[in-house]
């Protein structure tokens, strides 16, 4: 499929990269959709900047939920949402784990909740930053992503292992239509589409699989919304499943937000916002269940 910017074989240049910039238009609002959601929780979370997108300091700060009840001798979980900022069950799904939903893990656990982690993405609706960069193959020393060494540099300062990170995604159709294609022309490679799966799956780190874990939270979306099949060659995006509803990804290598810490159970979550069998709110609580599943596996396992 050809892209619109750029020209072929040749990878783009910063002319190319400005020219991709100008197409891009604000779509919606991270004040109004995120942030102003996130002062009501302010009665069982702290809310601390770790930064802000250069782009413009003032619309795009950085924001994480830290526990009001944290305690040093209890495990950490972190969670992420918005790392591509176009997937927006992801951050609504943080939010809504945060007000409804993570009271009840305070006895068990500190909480971590970044909600929006790309909220310039989040309001052009774009998998990658204002720079043409992707935040989720970044997640590595001397990121080129802002959004990305935000986050590195605040769990630095913080110097605490997480026991979890569960990091909130989706599968969309435009990753065929539109974000595949301007990969492909961004670094003048071929891309071969996916076969996009119908319904909700999880990316597992392949150093790190927890079977039994990921398979809990697949128990726990399976309540709320149909879980992916996999394709007539047992596969899911082009990688084998391990069992139903899991694939397993090489997160370090491949610089993943779930390769930010040393969790000892870590996850990405993919939701089909697309399909004709689930609505909105169906993926928003999809991501919520994720979370709890994935947290009670813990508790009864620790």
């Amino acid at each position: 499929m050809s892209y619109p910017i750029g020209n072929s074989g040749q990878p783009w240049n910063d002319d190319h990269k400005q020219a991709w910039l100008a197409r891009q238009s604000i779509k919606r609002s991270y004040q109004q959709d995120v942030v102003a959601q996130l002062v009501p929780l302010q009665t069982d979370f702290k809310i601390e900047q770790y930064g802000a997108l250069s782009i413009d300091e003032k619309k795009y700060p950085l924001y994480i939920l830290k526990s009001n009840t944290w305690r040093a001798e209890q495990p950490t979980v972190l969670i992420t949402g918005g790392v591509h900022g176009y997937e927006t069950s992801g951050v609504h799904g943080a939010v809504e784990f945060a007000r409804a939903k993570a009271a009840a893990f305070f006895q068990h656990f500190n909480i971590l909740i970044a909600p929006c982690v790309s909220p310039w993405g989040y309001e052009t609706i774009n998998r990658w930053n204002s720079s043409a960069i992707d935040p989720n193959r970044s997640f590595y020393e001397n990121s080129p992503a802002q959004e990305s060494a935000a986050l590195i540099q605040y769990m630095k300062n913080l110097a605490i292992e997480p026991l979890a990170h569960i990091d909130l995604h989706e599968t969309t159709d435009s990753d065929n239509t539109e974000f595949r294609p301007a990969l492909a022309a961004r670094d003048a490679t071929v891309h071969d589409n996916w076969n996009i799966p119908d319904g909700f799956y999880l990316v597992a780190d392949t150093s790190r699989p927890q079977d039994n874990f990921q398979k809990a939270i697949i128990d726990s979306v399976a309540k709320i919304t149909h879980i992916a099949p996999s394709d007539e060659n047992n596969q899911l995006i082009g990688v084998p499943i391990s069992q139903l509803g899991v694939i397993h990804y090489a997160a370090q290598q491949l610089g993943l937000c779930m390769s930010l810490t040393g969790a000892k159970f870590v996850t990405t979550t993919e939701v089909y916002p697309d399909s004709p069998h689930a609505t909105t709110q169906q993926c928003i609580d999809a991501q919520v269940a994720a979370i709890v599943g994935g947290l009670n596996y813990i508790v009864n396992n620790m």
